[in-house]
């Protein structure tokens, strides 16, 4: 049985379920619990974080589980990097995922390596969500697509769900995963909707999905331009132009075989990328049907992304400066 909810709703869903299945699991970030507890001042709901997608679990669970931090993100990064490792599966809100240069460390150098530097007798259960994007007018500091420099860290694993059945459970096989997981939520579809199965569920981390079939050519995609791929892939079919629509889900495990298979039936590929262009998702994924693919390719690959500037604040620059269904078929068009 499944029904519609928004993106937000479908992670408060899988925190909730993940709360209630295991007592080792606690949530902390900035103001995610915020006025709940202040009854004496007539308060007692949560604020749930800066676009609250905890909210009432502050009340559902208290204040030893849900956890108010200072904004300090080396601080309580840095706890949860320690919390995991004695036992404890913690949760962290990591507001804007811009932030990620002040709390980097516990990340690059301790939860990434713990594991491998005691011989595999480490876990480090940790889940970091954090919001990223453009598209909500909040300027450079923070709109931007920063799971490239997660993924590129040996022993992190990066994701981004494209949809709320996803962001439920993909946010369920993270937490339960015993190794540090970056959990990327588009900023643009936090209050998107659709279909989210009921109960509980874990979609495995490193599997992309085939969102729609074709034949002439494969357009990859991860979080919001998933959809930039279904929008492009509609408008070509009434020129007879059939596109395959792949949703990478996973950035780290990256789905190769998958990416391939693609190809191989098609031909030519797309990748689509809210990132800058360089040392990129993208760049990575063309490198990689280069290299493994080449037999399959009809066309060279061709990139869809971000251009290599700051995100703008001028909401009709920002709108230019985020990958498009034009330019996804401007760009096929180009295959030949």
């Amino acid at each position: 049985m499944s029904r519609e909810l928004l993106y937000a709703q479908a992670l408060n869903e899988a925190l909730d379920i993940a709360l209630q299945s295991d007592p080792d699991v606690i949530l902390m970030g900035e103001d995610i619990a915020g006025g709940g507890g202040r009854e004496d001042q007539g308060i007692e709901e949560a604020w749930g974080g800066i676009l609250g997608i905890t909210k009432g679990l502050y009340t559902k669970y208290g204040a030893s589980r849900v956890r108010d931090t200072p904004i300090s993100e080396m601080g309580f990064l840095g706890t949860a990097v320690g919390a995991a490792v004695t036992g404890l599966r913690p949760v962290v809100e990591l507001m804007f995922m811009d932030f990620i240069g002040v709390s980097l460390d516990p990340l690059l150098n301790q939860a990434s390596k713990l594991r491998y530097m005691f011989g595999g007798k480490a876990r480090v259960p940790l889940t970091v969500r954090t919001s990223m994007g453009a598209g909500l007018r909040a300027a450079a500091q923070h709109s931007q697509t920063l799971y490239g420099m997660t993924t590129a860290i040996p022993g992190l694993k990066t994701v981004c769900p494209a949809t709320p059945g996803d962001a439920k459970g993909m946010l369920l096989a993270a937490i339960r995963d015993d190794d540090p997981v970056v959990f990327c939520e588009p900023k643009s579809l936090i209050f998107s909707s659709g279909e989210v199965a009921e109960g509980d569920y874990e979609i495995p981390l490193g599997k992309a999905n085939i969102l729609r079939e074709g034949s002439d050519v494969t357009l990859v995609g991860v979080g919001r331009t998933v959809q930039v791929a279904l929008d492009a892939a509609a408008q070509m079919e009434s020129d007879g132009t059939s596109a395959e629509v792949l949703d990478l889900r996973s950035l780290q495990p990256l789905d190769e075989d998958s990416i391939l298979a693609s190809l191989s039936k098609t031909g030519r590929l797309v990748v689509i990328d809210e990132a800058p262009p360089r040392c990129g998702i993208a760049s990575d994924v063309a490198s990689l049907c280069v290299d493994r693919g080449f037999d399959y390719l009809n066309a060279p690959v061709k990139k869809v992304t971000a251009p290599y500037t700051p995100v703008p604040y001028s909401p009709t620059l920002e709108d230019a400066f985020m990958p498009n269904a034009a330019r996804v078929m401007e760009a096929v068009s180009s295959l030949g």
